[in-house]
């Protein structure tokens, strides 16, 4: 099992890492994912991504009501190959709704020396004001937000919530917002493949190829236990 314990740090001396994190549904988990995951890391140097599947997301439902343990496989076959990738399974462990602030507090918690990096696409970063305290989450982690296809950039700043602009300044050198607790916002544009969970659930209920759109582990094991078809699972 490829998972990421947060708790391992406790049994060794502990080395300042600087993690990515990538959450969603992962319902299911598409090469989309992995390669952004891939460039951020590249771009910042990361010594690690840590993909988190949510539990109980707090914008929307699961389509298909694909449960958190199956999400959780999926995203540990897709990510198996790769020595930078790791898997938590930390909201599926605690209760309530998936919170992205109460994560990053969580893993600070237990990995105070560690740096991290919060990956969101552009969409959802336009839509950031209706997250649980989305001002602390500036303060937790640095933002890298990555360019997704039909969601143009614009001016830096201007992107920001009116309400919290008054805390970052625009560095032109390094092309990123700085926040006035020292994190950054890092805009990447990354390779924009136009893959999206809610399409691959269509073409499965449609009978279609998934094919080069997930990784090989994963399509057998939609196939394997009849999700997206509205079939008996196993």
């Amino acid at each position: 099992m490829n998972a990421f314990s947060p708790h391992s740090s406790r049994l060794t001396p502990h080395v300042l890492m600087r993690i990515g994190i990538l959450g969603g549904t992962f319902n299911p988990i598409h090469l989309a994912h992995l390669r952004i995951a891939e460039e951020v890391r590249e771009a910042c140097a990361l010594d690690q991504v840590l993909f988190i599947p949510a539990a109980l997301p707090p914008h929307k439902t699961v389509a298909e009501d694909v449960p958190f343990a199956h999400r959780l496989a999926m995203v540990e076959l897709a990510v198996a190959d790769n020595r930078y990738f790791r898997v938590s399974d930390l909201e599926g462990r605690r209760t309530g709704k998936s919170y992205s602030v109460h994560t990053l507090e969580i893993l600070h918690r237990e990995n105070p020396a560690d740096e991290y990096f919060f990956i969101v696409g552009m969409d959802s970063f336009r839509d950031i004001t209706s997250w649980k305290e989305y001002r602390r989450l500036f303060e937790l982690a640095h933002i890298v937000v990555a360019a997704r296809p039909g969601s143009p950039g614009g001016d830096p700043l201007g992107l920001l919530p009116v309400a919290i602009r008054a805390d970052f300044c625009y560095d032109c050198a390094a092309k990123t917002l700085q926040h006035r607790c020292g994190t950054s916002v890092i805009f990447l544009e990354e390779t924009r493949l136009d893959i999206a969970s809610t399409r691959i659930r269509r073409m499965v209920a449609e009978g279609r190829s998934i094919r080069y759109l997930v990784p090989a582990a994963v399509e057998d094991y939609i196939v394997r236990h009849g999700f997206y078809r509205g079939q008996e699972r196993l």
